[in-house]
């Protein structure tokens, strides 16, 4: 089956038994986008990381059997609302996670903080997750927009990457990476020198590229994901941007999307993950089971909803419980020691781990297959993400 024709009903794990809702098991909604511009970067991957998590738990928690089951939003913030609902109202779901595209996530979000349940985001990126829009039952894994902007952004401007040119999606997502980006720019004495709004899933690049290629910024800020930004990648090359002395910054750029570009096309882009496949022991562990499972290495996305889901079912054995209140209460408390490393939860939902600053290889660099990525740096947690107090969200305040 190829990947734009994943279904787009819900399905339920195959491998764990539905419990009827009288016997209080444990289900967890994965919804995201699996059929179009973010397909690979989430998809039907993470519901594969999702069940790999379930497995690793034991399969049951409080004598219950753990139910997975996903859906396809297909970027649509009132489709997304209408599946959560009824999975909230109606099938008896406790947790929603992955929520890929950051106006879903936030409409998501809202919803979650109404009825009383956990969501966990991880494939969304704005950083208002846990900022103005911070709810108690809400939180965000892997990345935000803010750390991005330290990691890529921060790195590009301290080599001199002082002028700026974004091609921003026209949504939530990018309008939060541009600003957390360029603000970071302008701290550090640069200069952003304009900016062009993109339609999601657009096509042709070509206007806007000229745009931003006149603009003579030394960085074009690419502030999308997925499709849009290798298409984007793609077509820069055609017009000689990268050739003619400007540098593209890809600053939402994944495994999956290095591999959809392939090294030729993708080589020398400096990009931050909060998770690479062969880090080390524990990310390799997770990547070669992965592997076996799907035929591709996760990215950070797949490998956060992995690690989200494990730390959701941990909350809910050691509060004894699934009560929302009793399960986010030790969200905030139980430390997090994983794939990601060990970090922290704050008080507005934001998971704090290190990040990584990787550059893509050169071709003939890379001495395996997914051998894509050479380590630059380490993004220290507590430089990539603000404090809860720093956040703007009510709840700290």
């Amino acid at each position: 089956m190829r990947l734009g024709m994943w279904p787009t009903v819900v399905t339920a794990c195959s491998l764990l038994l539905a419990v009827p809702a009288s016997a209080q098991g444990v289900k967890i909604g994965i919804l995201n986008d699996q059929s179009g511009v973010y397909a690979d970067y989430g998809g039907k991957w993470s519901f594969e990381a999702a069940k790999m998590a379930v497995e690793d738990f034991g399969g049951s928690v409080l004598g219950q059997k753990i139910e997975i089951i996903s859906a396809d939003h297909q970027n649509k913030p009132d489709l997304g609302v209408s599946i959560a609902r009824r999975w909230y109202e109606v099938e008896n779901v406790d947790m929603i996670t992955e929520l890929t595209t950051s106006s879903v996530a936030l409409a998501i979000h809202e919803l979650s903080k109404q009825m009383k349940k956990i969501d966990i985001v991880v494939g969304a990126a704005t950083s208002r997750l846990t900022g103005d829009a911070c709810q108690p039952y809400g939180f965000h894994w892997a990345y935000d927009t803010h750390a991005l902007a330290v990691g890529t952004g921060g790195s590009l401007v301290k080599t001199g990457g002082d002028s700026w040119f974004f091609m921003t999606a026209d949504y939530a997502f990018g309008y939060a990476l541009e600003k957390d980006t360029g603000d970071f720019v302008k701290a550090n004495g640069g200069k952003v020198l304009g900016a062009v709004r993109i339609p999601l899933n657009s096509s042709d690049f070509s206007s806007f590229l000229l745009q931003a290629q006149s603009s003579k910024a030394k960085i074009i800020g690419l502030a999308n994901a997925g499709l849009d930004t290798t298409n984007s990648i793609k077509q820069a090359a055609e017009f000689g941007i990268v050739k003619g002395g400007q540098k593209l910054a890809g600053l939402l750029l994944t495994l999956a999307e290095v591999n959809g570009l392939g090294l030729e096309a993708a080589q020398g882009l400096v990009l931050t993950e909060a998770y690479y496949w062969d880090r080390d022991d524990k990310s390799r562990d997770l990547a070669e089971r992965f592997f076996k499972r799907t035929g591709r290495m996760p990215n950070m996305i797949q490998a956060g909803t992995y690690s989200a889901t494990l730390q959701y079912l941990k909350a809910v054995k050691a509060a004894g419980t699934k009560d929302t209140e009793a399960v986010a209460a030790k969200l905030k408390e139980l430390p997090v020691d994983d794939l990601f490393g060990k970090g922290k939860v704050l008080a507005n939902g934001r998971y704090v781990h290190d990040l990584y600053l990787f550059e893509v290889k050169k071709p003939s660099e890379s001495k395996k297959p997914w051998d894509y990525y050479k380590q630059l740096a380490v993004v220290p947690g507590d430089k990539a993400f603000p404090t809860a107090a720093e956040s703007g969200c009510p709840l700290t305040k």
